[in-house]
């Protein structure tokens, strides 16, 4: 009986073992949300397989003179690698198509569900530069070497970095030369800063490197009408005289005008 009781009471005192459980959380919630989630993921990738096919068709538009659509379609294909149409990068394709002679803008678009579409801005030209070199209206040298520079464009020259510059002074200077009929051919600014200016009818107008815009400012007032009724006669006009300015007749004689406003300085020379 005593043995009995001891083990009884071995037994109340031994430690009872216990079972762990999960916590009690809503699991069949949970585990219908992540069901969820997974057919959400799988039908965004399949969409995305289905949308992202191969890019079979690039269409070129704009108005193209001396661009090639042979040559932009290689740009783009060059530049595809094994990109669909959902992971192509764009960005990356009208940079390229940028570096193009004669291409100043190109935007590229999506078209589904298997096309590119590619419009092209090519550059204006508004003047030469230097010896074979074309500048856009920003003043921008698109081109330092072109094989083909058509003759009636204005020759404009300059150092090196000076193109924007020369450029804007082109622009303004033509649009006031055509108020009185007349045209700029070239214009030049030389190493030393000095501004020369020839019109089309081959008279050279000397502005020199200091108070350019007054000076041309006079000229217009005082030195134009005098060219459009002798231009035949006359091979340049000197500006850069505080007062006045000089003309140089072809015959080989010089001689100074004196322009409304002049005093007596007007032998004055400035550089």
């Amino acid at each position: 009986m005593r043995m009995l009781s001891r083990k009884r009471n071995n037994r109340r005192s031994a430690p009872r073992s216990r079972r762990w459980r999960l916590p009690a959380l809503p699991w069949r919630r949970i585990g219908l949300s992540l069901a969820g989630l997974a057919v959400i993921a799988l039908a965004v990738s399949g969409l995305a397989l289905l949308l992202n096919q191969p890019i079979q068709r690039i269409v070129v538009s704009g108005r193209l003179q001396r661009v090639s659509a042979l040559d932009v379609e290689k740009v783009v294909r060059s530049r595809l690698g094994s990109n669909g149409l959902v992971t192509v990068d764009l960005d990356d394709i009208s940079h390229g198509l940028r570096t193009l002679p004669w291409v100043d803008h190109a935007a590229v678009q999506r078209s589904w569900p298997r096309s590119l579409v590619i419009e092209i801005v090519e550059q204006t030209v508004v003047a030469r530069w230097n010896n074979a070199g074309l500048l856009n209206a920003r003043g921008e040298l698109f081109l330092s070497e072109s094989r083909f520079v058509p003759p009636e464009l204005p020759q404009l020259a300059g150092p090196l970095g000076s193109e924007q510059e020369v450029t804007a002074r082109y622009l303004a200077t033509q649009g006031r030369l055509t108020e009185v009929g007349m045209r700029l051919a070239a214009m030049e600014l030389d190493a030393r800063g000095a501004w020369n200016l020839t019109l089309d009818n081959g008279v050279t107008v000397r502005l020199g490197r200091q108070q350019v815009d007054q000076r041309f400012e006079r000229f217009m007032v005082a030195a134009a009408k005098l060219i459009s009724q002798r231009a035949t006669d006359i091979a340049y006009v000197d500006m850069r005289y505080s007062n006045g300015f000089a003309v140089g007749w072809k015959g080989g004689a010089g001689h100074v005008a004196q322009a409304p406003a002049a005093a007596a300085d007007k032998g004055q020379h400035n550089g």
